[in-house]
Formats: C-alpha cells, sequence, structure tokens
C-alpha cells in the first residue's frame, strides 16, 4: 500500500446505507467501510465469521438468544453459522473485514453489490 487511508474520508464519499465500500484488502479479505441505519436483514454466513468495528454511533447485533451492543471502538465477531440482524437507531459508520466475495447478507442472489471507496 502506496499511502495510507483516512476512513472518515473515505466515509465522507458517499451517503447510502448498507451498501459497503471497499478501501483495500488485507490477506485476500475486503476491508469495508458502511454507513447503516435501521434494521438489516436476519442473516448467516456459513462459511466465515462476521466482523464489525463501530466508528461512529451505537449498534446492536441481534443473535436468536441475545443482543450484543456495541459503541465507538468497540468490535464483535459473530461466529460463522450464526444467524445475525444488526440493528442501528441512528446512522453508524462501521468497519467490516471479509473474505473478498462474502455476499453481506449471507446469500449471493440478495447481497449488495460491492463498491470501492
Amino acid at each position: 500500500m502506496a499511502d495510507k487511508i483516512s476512513l472518515a474520508d473515505k466515509l465522507a464519499t458517499f451517503e447510502d446505507h448498507w451498501s459497503p465500500r471497499t478501501v483495500t484488502t488485507f490477506n485476500d479479505c475486503d476491508v469495508m467501510v458502511v454507513k447503516v441505519n435501521g434494521e438489516f436483514t436476519w442473516h448467516k454466513h456459513d462459511d466465515t465469521d462476521d466482523f464489525f468495528l463501530v466508528l461512529k454511533g451505537n449498534l446492536d447485533i441481534e443473535l436468536r438468544d441475545r443482543t450484543v451492543s456495541l459503541g465507538p471502538g468497540e468490535l464483535y465477531v459473530v461466529p460463522k453459522g450464526v444467524e445475525h440482524r444488526p440493528v442501528a437507531r441512528e446512522e453508524v459508520h462501521l468497519l467490516l473485514i471479509e473474505p473478498t466475495g462474502t455476499p453481506n447478507t449471507g446469500d449471493k442472489a440478495t447481497a449488495a453489490a460491492r463498491k470501492l471507496a
């Protein structure tokens, strides 16, 4: 990587929610930023864990048996195969890390297209 990456600058380039933007790659993984607001769909990833790091705001990650609440600077990894639903009651900024090509809904047919920031 030739230059540093400002996550705040990358987040400032778009307004839409639930549409991750890849800012770089790391060991066959996409490092992404995303803005979220409201409820995402219940889903799971059969082949990979799901990494969430809150940069701004507060995020609830609902699991079928409990809710994990995260604030700025906190992260949670949803184990592969565990059904979950992120919920943001206000706009939240996240850093996500996933193997390149992982559909954000766990299903390629309903996943958001990957975009570069």
